[in-house]
């Protein structure tokens, strides 16, 4: 099997725990948005039964190679397309409507990340029916993590002074987080051409922060923004650059080293930032919900 973004990697590696052979080939700390798969990856594509993309225009590039070199049979599964319509399809400064391309960032939300979950499991019990019914107990166990998670979040989020529940990231990978748990999403410093915003957006989002007395603008912990910090310095918001979209904590072999703790750590980082209480989260499991070791790569 390959994968492309380390989330889905980690989703499809707590589904097909050791039943599966899996490569993540889109490495972590790389713009998912702009990567362009090498050469080799075509080598990698052509022997996959499945291949297991968010899809929602996010990883075109490795689409086209996999349809241009995946053999007789194999299967294409775009998780985003499959998990929401048209109809939900979200647009933000990232990732405005005119585009016509929606915000691909799903899996911030985690109940759309249990959709995921559940369009794997079928596709790998269609592959493998010997091993359906692990496949199944997997995403049950899985599911019972997501729900905890789910209310964790709630209870953390709930702590947040309702004023102060407002985002403001270096790139727009919330909307779909930000509906589910009543925070509002007020602008991001990374347009839709990845490139620097214009004077004009940064001052409009300066006087934002400081209308909206928001005590924390959010960075990545990859990808360093010059503009947040102006952001910050002119508006007294404090600047953490520590949230991440989709590089996961740690390194492989870490319990945090998964699609669990890259939430886990987000809200930790996110809530108390917020002046919120993130002790709800505490105690919350983020390792593999299988046993055994599985072989699952994650490029670095």
């Amino acid at each position: 099997m390959v994968t492309t973004v380390s989330p889905i990697t980690s989703i499809v590696e707590n589904i097909g725990g050791t039943r599966i052979d899996l490569e993540g080939v889109v490495p972590e700390g790389v713009n998912s948005h702009t990567f362009e798969p090498a050469p080799s990856v075509a080598t990698l594509l052509s022997r996959a039964d499945l291949v297991v993309l968010n899809g929602l225009f996010l990883e075109e590039p490795t689409l086209e190679m996999a349809r241009a070199n995946m053999k007789s049979g194999a299967v294409i599964l775009s998780l985003g397309d499959g998990t929401i319509s048209r109809e939900d399809w979200m647009f933000d400064f990232s990732f405005p409507e005119s585009d016509g391309h929606p915000n691909p960032h799903l899996w911030p939300d985690p109940i759309l990340a249990l959709k995921y979950a559940e369009l794997v499991k079928d596709a790998l019990s269609s592959a493998d029916p010997e091993n359906a019914e692990y496949y199944g107990e997997n995403l049950d166990k899985f599911g019972q993590r997501i729900q905890e998670l789910d209310e964790k979040i709630r209870i953390a989020v709930s702590t947040v002074p309702p004023e102060n529940r407002k985002l403001l990231t270096y790139h727009d990978s919330w909307a779909y987080f930000a509906k589910r748990y009543g925070m509002e999403v007020v602008g991001a410093a990374q347009p839709s051409d990845f490139a620097e915003p214009s004077s004009r957006e940064v001052a409009r989002l300066i006087d934002q922060v400081r209308e909206a007395r928001i005590p924390a603008i959010f960075g990545s912990e990859v990808f360093p923004s010059d503009v947040l910090e102006t952001i910050a310095n002119e508006s007294g918001a404090e600047y953490v650059d520590q949230l991440r979209d989709d590089d996961l904590p740690g390194g492989p072999g870490d319990p945090r080293h998964s699609y669990l703790g890259l939430m886990l750590q987000n809200l930790e980082i996110m809530v108390s930032s917020l002046g919120g209480d993130a002790s709800a989260l505490e105690g919350f499991d983020p390792g593999p919900v299988f046993e055994g070791t599985s072989e699952a790569e994650y490029p670095q």
